[in-house]
């Protein structure tokens, strides 16, 4: 699936662990955004159950900025992104995910800050409703249910 996961400053190593699993289930590519909450060596990568980043693509940027140019490089152009935060207008769902986008989350327990949001148009600033009152999904849930939407748009290519 021609579409990228970005996790800025991940924090709990089971949640990256659940992403890379997904990805290496869907083809979607993973970035990490440092500083990462969590060490990569092989022995905390088995013991955190990050051992699935040899089937999935995944790839450590210093910052934002590194990863953006990165993701846009792979592409020629800027590449298109959204922003996952309770503050978005739209829902995911709304979204329509093209071949080539990045859906971007924020760590576990702060999310997006101002600014990474401040360069992301309000438009492409997606939530996941809940029900009035509630915190917030955990984070590797809240990536399968993009990944799942932006995969079935895409035609489960």
């Amino acid at each position: 699936m021609p579409l990228d996961v970005v996790l800025f400053e991940p924090e709990i190593p089971p949640n990256t662990g659940n992403v890379i699993r997904l990805c290496a289930n869907t083809g979607a590519r993973l970035h990490l955004v440092k500083p990462l909450g969590f060490r990569l060596d092989a022995r905390a990568v088995r013991r955190s159950g990050l051992d699935y980043h040899e089937l999935a693509q995944v790839a450590v940027h210093e910052d934002f900025a590194t990863c953006l140019a990165s993701l846009s490089a792979g592409q020629g152009r800027l590449v298109r992104w959204f922003a996952l935060t309770t503050q978005g207008r739209a829902a995911y769902e709304t979204a329509r995910f093209a071949p080539g986008d990045a859906v971007v989350f924020g760590p576990e327990t702060r999310g997006l800050p101002e600014t990474v949001l401040a360069q992301c148009p309000e438009e492409r600033r997606l939530h996941i409703p809940m029900r009035p009152g509630a915190r917030s999904l955990n984070l590797s849930n809240a990536v399968a249910v993009v990944v799942y939407e932006a995969w079935r748009q895409l035609g489960w290519a």
